[in-house]
């Protein structure tokens, strides 16, 4: 096996907070401090609705030319984000623009990457992940490409979500998805939207499923195919890769015979994601 692997992620797209509010501005808004970057440094945060539901993740990088930021996003989803930033901006001093002519590469393996690049940084949520590069898509590949498959196996094997793919919008909270195991939520910041509930899922100890690992004893059925335990709903599929999964499941049903389709299932929590979190009285 190749100790260093990297693939294109095309599915993801730059969006431009420039001026000299853009920290201070994105930082009232989203989970995570997003102040202070460095070069070669970035924060994985989500922005929430009012109510305290998830609507879309990114990392933030410091854009050391504009002196604001840039949001790493779902290119397919970026309208959406663009339009909710755009919205709060009210008298802010900040424009919100797309990026165009870059791309974005995925790194992984067990050594670390030689590339000097303001926007190459390690993958905030999970040192596992390895890192990620956005460079000009004229520029040639860091290194020869291997199939997407590669990435999505590797990042399902770890147990990481992948923003909507993977955690329903306007539905589904950050603690069931692992945000604060993967370094997307801080709890010492000040406020920002959707914070009391996310603080109070924290606090009282209200999280009744988490996202899993699933292993199949065949081919895994497509992502949103329900899970059940002992004939009664237990869960649903998110991300598949062959046999391996993640699925959203009652924290009392992961250690259960689980099927999906017709095809059993065993469950384990990610590695990074510890025990599993108890209601407090």
């Amino acid at each position: 096996m190749a100790d260093l692997t990297c693939v294109a992620l095309p599915d993801r797209a730059l969006l431009s907070v420039a001026g000299e509010e853009a920290a201070g501005f994105l930082d009232a808004l989203v989970s995570n401090s997003v102040a202070g970057l460095e070069r070669g440094q970035a924060a994985y945060a989500a922005l929430l609705s009012p109510q305290g539901k998830f609507l879309h993740d990114f990392f933030v990088i410091p854009d050391l030319q504009s002196q604001g930021l840039l949001l790493d996003v779902a290119a397919e989803r970026l309208p959406d984000l663009q339009r909710r930033l755009t919205m709060y901006r009210l008298r802010a001093k900040v424009s919100i623009s797309v990026v165009e002519g870059f791309r974005c590469y995925g790194l992984f393996g067990n050594r670390q990457p030689d590339i000097d690049n303001p926007l190459f940084f390690p993958d905030p949520r999970l040192a596992q992940m390895g890192w990620r590069l956005w460079q000009p898509a004229s520029a040639l590949p860091p290194l020869p490409l291997a199939d997407f498959v590669a990435y999505e196996a590797h990042r399902i094997a770890l147990g990481v979500p992948d923003g909507a793919r993977d955690i329903e919008i306007d539905k589904g909270l950050l603690l069931e998805n692992h945000f604060e195991a993967l370094h997307g939520v801080d709890f010492r910041k000040g406020c920002y939207i959707g914070q009391e509930l996310t603080a109070r899922t924290k606090y009282r100890g209200l999280v009744k499923k988490q996202l899993s690992r699933v292993q199949g004893t065949q081919p895994l059925p497509p992502s949103g195919t329900p899970i059940t335990a002992n004939g009664q709903e237990a869960g649903q599929l998110r991300s598949v890769s062959g046999s391996i999964g993640l699925a959203l499941l009652r924290l009392d049903a992961v250690s259960q015979d689980l099927d999906a389709a017709g095809v059993a299932l065993t469950a384990q929590r990610p590695d990074y994601a510890g025990p599993i979190p108890e209601a407090k009285t």
